[in-house]
């Protein structure tokens, strides 16, 4: 084991492994959203089913990420790595060979759980083998991963079930699992495990966390289809989720060892930082969300179009990455976040001037202002969050951080699909009132229809413009909610860009600044 502290090309690349592992991770929460469509056919799933392809493998991975920082102690992060890559990739291909949705739910759930603890420990490796002047290189590879991943998921996934088949959403995986699983096993050399700790190991804390966790994804990923608390099931989990909160807090603060140490929020960087990766889940998660949406029940895209049009946002994140890791070695990194904030609300706020007729074009510039603006704030987050930590509580934190992110993008999904759906109805309730027997425009357009449906040979011209007429006014409501959408994002990180005043700026990096320094 090389004496703390070093840097040797062994423990980079020991490094760079571990990133891709995170990336593969990552990856696969979004890599199945443009592909649904073919998933749900394949295994012969109602739309309500087929969306437990991607809940079932966000609630398990939301239970490990934070209990990866006592298993990181417990068995070394080499242990961990190597058997999370491992079983990540087993999990992988038996997705592939699932033949029901039974079969696919439980497989996303193992490759969610065990995959989960391949993200936390790549944040805590990046601030304690890697010295403070090569931070400013090492965070925006973290940074990019963390956002480049989930935003370019449904490119790949687009892709590889449009040329191949969806079953490749998920070999994909096995080959560079593989590699992964060896280059850990045989480089990492972080840290020593601690076997002792495991007859302290609080299990009623860790049941508690997975019925607070658990539970709580469960009612934000099924509430906003299910009227929330009026639907049995949401309301049983609702309260499972505050049981398993009590419970877990309790533990966390009369236990020797907790399962997730909760110390670290005392740091006010770290505090605020998390209060910054949960509203930046909302807006990476949200939009990566919302643009398919909108082009698939808008526009009419098949999976791959919607990939394509989207990857241009990845793309400006791979591009903004370096500059954005020179300006952390040179810039206040509070400046970085607050025009990062206001870059992103701008991004937002362009969209809010969308029609049904928005195309690649009109999203353009949206797009590329949302990959930089993404990148100009991951990497001083990064940094202000984990960067003033002592290394002993890195990771911890990491999983508590990475988690924060996790659970804003569930949130922020919860509450997107309500607002749409809420908002989508009063719109089309608005609408609807002008469409009366009396308007003479409406009248008009109606018998325009009409009639061209009538040369066009429809056998009831006069319902297939009625039907027409409702399917324009439920389009343009659609629209408007998407619209009222936008304009809170936008509202949302113009305040951000406000609290980032509050961060403590850390010493300067490459003079001597301890890792631990407040």
């Amino acid at each position: 084991m090389a004496p703390e502290g070093s840097l040797t090309p062994r423990r980079v690349f020991a490094f760079l492994a571990m990133v891709f592992g995170m990336f593969m991770a990552i990856l696969d929460i979004q890599i199945v959203s443009a592909s649904l469509s073919e998933i749900q056919a394949g295994l012969s799933a109602s739309s309500d089913e087929v969306a437990w392809v991607q809940t079932a493998y966000l609630i398990a991975e939301v239970i490990m990420i934070p209990l990866s920082g006592i298993l990181g102690r417990i068995l070394s992060t080499r242990v961990l790595f190597t058997i999370s890559a491992v079983g990540f990739t087993l999990a992988s291909f038996l997705c592939s060979t699932a033949t029901s949705i039974d079969e696919m739910m439980i497989f996303r759930a193992l490759q969610g759980f065990i995959g989960g603890g391949m993200i936390p420990s790549v944040f805590a490796a990046a601030f304690t083998i890697f010295p403070p002047s090569k931070q400013n290189i090492v965070s925006p590879m973290i940074g990019l991963v963390a956002t480049l991943a989930p935003t370019i998921g449904p490119t790949v996934g687009g892709y590889l079930s449009d040329t191949f088949s969806w079953h490749w959403l998920f070999l994909v995986n096995v080959p560079p699992g593989i590699l992964v699983a060896i280059a850990v096993w045989n480089l990492v050399d972080f840290d020593k495990p601690e076997p002792e700790l495991m007859k302290r190991f609080d299990w009623w804390g860790l049941i508690g966390m997975a019925a607070f966790l658990g539970a709580l994804e469960y009612v934000l990923e099924e509430g906003p289809q299910h009227d929330w608390l009026a639907d049995d099931a949401v309301r049983y989990a609702a309260i499972a989720s505050v049981v398993g909160c009590v419970t877990f807090f309790y533990r966390a603060f009369t236990t020797s060892l907790p399962v997730v140490d909760l110390s670290a929020f005392r740091n006010l960087n770290f505090a605020m930082g998390c209060v910054f990766s949960f509203v930046m889940g909302i807006g990476l998660y949200g939009l990566t969300y919302l643009y398919p949406v909108y082009l698939a029940g808008i526009r009419g895209y098949d999976s791959l179009m919607i990939g394509e049009t989207m990857f241009v946002s990845g793309l400006a994140m791979f591009c903004t990455a370096p500059i954005s890791g020179m300006l952390s070695s040179k810039t206040d990194p509070r400046f970085m976040l607050i025009v990062g904030f206001l870059g992103f609300g701008l991004s937002c706020w362009m969209l809010t001037g969308m029609t049904a007729d928005w195309d690649f074009r009109e999203l353009l510039v949206p797009q590329i202002l949302r990959g930089v603006s993404l990148m100009l704030c991951m990497v001083p987050i990064n940094n202000l969050a984990l960067g003033t930590l002592e290394p002993m509580r890195l990771r911890g934190a990491s999983g508590l951080y990475n988690l924060m992110r996790n659970l804003g993008g569930a949130v922020g999904l919860a509450l997107i699909n309500t607002l749409l759906s809420h908002r989508g109805t009063l719109h089309y309730d608005r609408l609807a009132e002008g469409l009366t027997w009396g308007n003479a425009q409406a009248e008009s357009t109606l018998a325009m229809m009409a009639q061209g449906m009538k040369a066009a040979g429809v056998a009831d011209p006069q319902t297939g413009a009625l039907n027409q007429l409702y399917g324009m006014v439920k389009q343009q409501a659609t629209v408007m909610s998407f619209i009222d959408v936008f304009t809170l994002l936008t509202a949302l990180f113009v305040m951000l860009s406000i609290f980032a005043l509050t961060m403590r700026k850390p010493a300067p990096r490459g003079r001597g600044a301890p890792a631990g320094g407040h």
